[in-house]
């Protein structure tokens, strides 16, 4: 079913119509923009971040760390990278550096992706917390994003700064531009001379200072860095192997002016610095006029493709049809050169073209390496070429091209996001002309093109891109969006997860995990059921078949065989960008279909791995996120992953800004309103008129209050009741029980009209339970209610613990754990701490633990006999406490008796041990 047309197209004329009027007035505003329409395939409704406000408490905590990040951290840094592509001045931000910058992993490939992730947590942070700090950075972003965009749809500019003799032309690292000069420029000189004034900005080897060839084979350069880092000049006619060469004795100094002189004549050539002689070759015959008519003439560019663009200022480049004398080449570092040949002040401010001074009108044009964008809308930190080269890549190659599309997705969610939380009509005109340069990119291209792509690893990878062009959608109308999202089917996937079809081992995750949620919003915009079941099958293909404890998955990035988790663990488990991912999809999920389970999964991921991934300290430079969370034991977790700027703590900075997301929904109909966190919030219900305050410190209580305030009004209050609260889950309204079911994994619905005042108070008793790795029952994840407790010690070997000592009659194991005073979910056993995995700090951890039980001990007590165990690894007293909870202890010794009995008469057991068992059970005593 698609959802109703008439609300939806009223929403986008007024946004479209607000835009537009934003953009004639260059205006951005401050206010939020209209929400995105609730599609009529979702039977809940959301509440905005605004309307959900964090109450003191752990969340809040958390976030408070994040913010102070965003506060603190200079957004010219992330926009460096936009304005070195657009070649305009980047102000003197150095880039964050990482995978954020020319020199990260990669070579830079992903640039662009981190400063989308920043902007979605500068629109989250603002939306709830509505911080004016946060609204001016996204101003100067979008600000920054359009002039960047603008510059790109235009031939480059100069960007003019001091030279040595007035100004200079700047080549920004990562601009790609170079100067083209004309063919006459070198007039089949038999003698020659060039001289240059460059201040190189990068020590990068090979860039050209000029460049003069047909490919490969024939030409001559002068490099301000060779593999030595060292000037060098050379002339061939027969490549690299027959090169005539000069090579300089010094690097040429990074963020100074120098100049570089070369002479050839008489069969000798001459390399001068700053006036001074340092390298001289008296067999070098070879001059331009023996390399005859060249196809092209650069400064700044390399014919060889591998070689960077020169990064740094010209200040002057001539050229002469004789061999200098060196009182000549010496004068000329007092005056500007003045060559017969050529002669380039580069002292234009605007424009970009450069006036020849030598008479012979030789214009120089500055360029892009790579031309220009194909479509206006176009906007990215980097050429268009990594999109052009996927769609002729068959197999991956990261170093070449890394998930371009993915890149965009995050370009794009974030100024989407911008829109949303500000208003800012700027934001959203840059958003739609990304989805028209998208699609007038891929609409072109074969259907079987776009498959290969997609399934490319790593190259191919889009990220949650649908999600964001069906939100466009929504917002713009325009029907080549949604056409856009739909050229993003990867269809083998989606066929084979639509039948129940298995087919995820090998894949990675995070390449996976977020294009179902996509097609989740391309089910909502087309009704196709596969979409649906697609994402509905593998959501059940990895929870709980490929989810450790924490609520992670992947192994090395990957997704391992199906239940095998024990022996997937190793350093690089749990990739938090696929928590972030999966919760997201869960939360999907259920909006659409209201199976507790996403919601058990959702609190399960959010309050071990998603919090825990986050140190429990601000740092203004870094958000301090984990990317792999290694569950080998004795793990300490990396907050600084890699080289930084990474794909996880872009999405961890989101993250810790969006906390209160999921914590209440309403049906769409307003009839009712689920809870399905308890977390220290305030809902404002406006539908109601209402508000519902929880108070409560859970994880750390095990309960929790809520307050309804303001108009009378009639709904149903439907209380999620995890699939762990098996002790109990109680419910009062101003003091009175609330009866029926409250089964583990289910709601329990408190319907009635509330009034100013009414309190509901939640009392869910935790126990101390353990989760077993399926492919190894004895190797065990222990929790309390939620929460994951892990323990610290720095053994990296398998710790091994017996839980049933103390067990108490409700099969509740905590009673073996000795509680830590003062500290609220602290535990120790056997003399290791016992913590919660949320908790972010750097000590060694064991997420899993080896259960050992080798003697039948009840309450304490030692009955002296060994604790067997069947083929299956079922040991006895596995068999008497799964009949927990026990009424009493004569119940528990009745347990003991027919378990006992049944394991003497299998052989198992023998008699007056199984005796010694029975009268152990009988003689201890048990908590409840």
């Amino acid at each position: 079913m698609t959802p109703p047309l008439t609300r939806r197209t009223l929403l986008r004329s007024a946004v479209l119509a607000a835009s537009a009027s934003g953009l004639a007035a260059g205006t951005t505003g401050e206010a939020r923009a209209a929400p995105l329409p609730t599609p009529g395939t979702w039977a809940l409704h959301p509440f905005a971040l605004d309307e959900v406000a964090l109450g003191p408490g752990l969340f809040a905590e958390k976030r408070e760390l994040m913010l102070r990040h965003a506060r603190g951290y200079d957004v010219d840094r992330l926009l460096q990278v936009f304005r070195a592509n657009a070649g305009l001045s980047t102000r003197g931000a150095v880039a964050p550096g990482g995978w954020e910058g020319l020199d990260g992993e990669a070579n830079g490939n992903l640039r662009g992706h981190y400063t989308g992730h920043f902007l979605t947590m500068l629109a989250q942070a603002y939306a709830s917390t509505g911080e004016q700090v946060f609204a001016e950075k996204i101003r100067t972003m979008v600000g920054a994003l359009g002039e960047a965009r603008e510059a790109l749809r235009h031939d480059p500019a100069v960007l003019s700064v001091e030279g040595r003799f007035g100004p200079a032309a700047e080549n920004v690292r990562g601009s790609c531009r170079y100067v083209d000069l004309p063919p006459q420029v070198l007039g089949g000189a038999a003698e020659l001379t060039l001289a240059a004034w460059v201040k190189p900005t990068h020590d990068a080897a090979w860039a050209r200072v000029l460049d003069c060839g047909d490919d490969t084979t024939r030409y001559l350069y002068l490099a301000a860095r060779n593999a030595d880092g060292v000037p060098r000049f050379a002339i061939t006619t027969a490549g690299p192997g027959g090169e005539q060469a000069l090579n300089g004795t010094a690097p040429l100094p990074l963020n100074q002016w120098s100049h570089v002189a070369v002479t050839l004549g008489a069969g000798t050539g001459t390399l001068y610095v700053d006036g001074t002689a340092v390298a001289r070759n008296t067999a070098m015959p070879l001059t331009p006029a023996a390399l005859g008519a060249l196809a092209h003439h650069w400064l700044g560019r390399s014919a060889f493709a591998a070689d960077p663009v020169f990064a740094g200022a010209l200040g002057g480049f001539d050229v002469w049809s004789r061999a200098l004398r060196p009182d000549e080449i010496a004068a000329l570092q007092h005056r500007r050169g003045s060559g017969d040949l050529a002669s380039y002040a580069f002292d234009e401010q605007t424009r970009g073209t450069f006036a020849d001074a030598s008479g012979r009108g030789l214009t120089a044009t500055l360029r892009r390496t790579w031309g220009g964008p194909s479509h206006p809308g176009f906007l990215a930190a980097y050429p268009e070429t990594q999109f052009i080269q996927l769609e002729s890549m068959t197999r991956s190659d990261y170093t070449t091209v890394w998930a371009p599309y993915y890149t965009a997705h995050k370009i794009l969610r974030g100024l989407l996001d911008a829109h949303l939380a500000t208003g800012d009509a700027r934001a959203l005109d840059l958003a739609a002309g990304m989805g028209d340069w998208m699609h007038s990119r891929l609409s072109k291209l074969p259907a079987a093109t776009l498959q290969r792509m997609w399934g490319i690893f790593s190259s191919g990878e889009f990220g949650g891109i649908v999600e964001a062009i069906c939100d466009l959608h929504d917002l713009t109308g325009r029907p080549e969006h949604l056409a856009l999202a739909r050229l993003f089917d990867l269809d083998r996937l989606i066929d084979a997860c639509a039948a129940d079809t298995d087919v995820l081992d090998g894949l990675h995750a995070n390449q996976h995990i977020p294009i179902f949620t996509g097609y989740l919003r391309l089910y909502d915009a087309t009704g196709e059921e596969r979409y649906l079941k697609a994402a509905r099958n593998f959501w059940r293909m990895v929870v709980p078949h490929r989810m450790y404890a924490i609520g992670g998955t992947s192994t090395g990035e990957f997704f391992r065989g199906r239940d095998v988790i024990a022996g997937s663990i190793g350093a690089t488990t749990a990739e938090t960008c696929c928590a972030y991912n999966m919760l997201k999809l869960s939360r999907a999920l259920f909006l659409h279909e209201q199976d507790p389970a996403y919601l058990d999964y959702y609190e399960r991921a959010l309050y071990n791995q998603v919090l825990g991934s986050k140190q429990d300290r601000p740092d203004a430079e870094k958000p301090l996120v984990t990317y792999f969370i290694g569950l080998t034991p004795g793990h300490v977790r990396d907050y600084t992953p890699k080289q930084g700027t990474t794909c996880c703590e872009g999405t961890g900075m989101e993250s810790a800004t969006k906390y209160q997301d999921t914590v209440y929904f309403a049906r769409a109909d307003g009839s009712a309103l689920y809870v399905n966190l308890y977390s220290p919030s305030t809902l404002t219900w406006a539908a109601h008129g209402v508000t519902v305050t929880q108070v409560t410190g859970f994880p750390r209580e095990q309960g929790s209050t809520l307050t309804v305030r303001g108009r009378t009004a009639a709904f149903a209050l439907r209380l999620r009741v995890p699939a762990w609260a098996t002790a109990g889950f109680r419910v009062t309204v101003n003091g009175r029980p609330v009866g029926g079911a409250a089964a583990p994994g289910s709601h329990l619905t408190v319907e009635r009209t509330w009034r100013d005042g009414d309190v509901v108070r939640v009392a869910m008793p935790f126990r101390l339970r353990v989760e077993k790795a399926p492919d190894d029952p004895s190797l065990q994840a222990l929790f309390h209610g939620p929460v994951n407790l892990v323990a610290r010690n720095p053994a990296t070997s398998t710790l091994e613990f017996g839980l049933y000592r103390n067990a108490a009659l409700s099969g509740d194991l905590l009673p073996t754990l000795t509680p830590v005073p003062g500290e609220p979910l602290h535990f120790t056993l056997d003399g290791t701490r016992f913590a919660p995995f949320f908790e972010g700090t750097e000590d060694p951890t064991h997420a899993y633990l080896r259960r050992v039980e080798p003697r039948v001990v009840f309450g304490g007590v030692d009955s002296g006999v060994a604790n067997p165990a069947r083929a299956d690894g079922t040991t006895l007293l596995d068999a008497v406490w799964a009949g927990a909870p026990f009424a009493g202890k004569e119940a528990l010794v009745a347990r003991v008796r027919s378990v006992v009995d049944a394991w003497v008469a299998d052989g198992l057991l023998g008699r007056a041990d199984g005796e010694a068992v029975v009268r152990t059970a009988r003689s201890a005593s048990y908590a409840r």
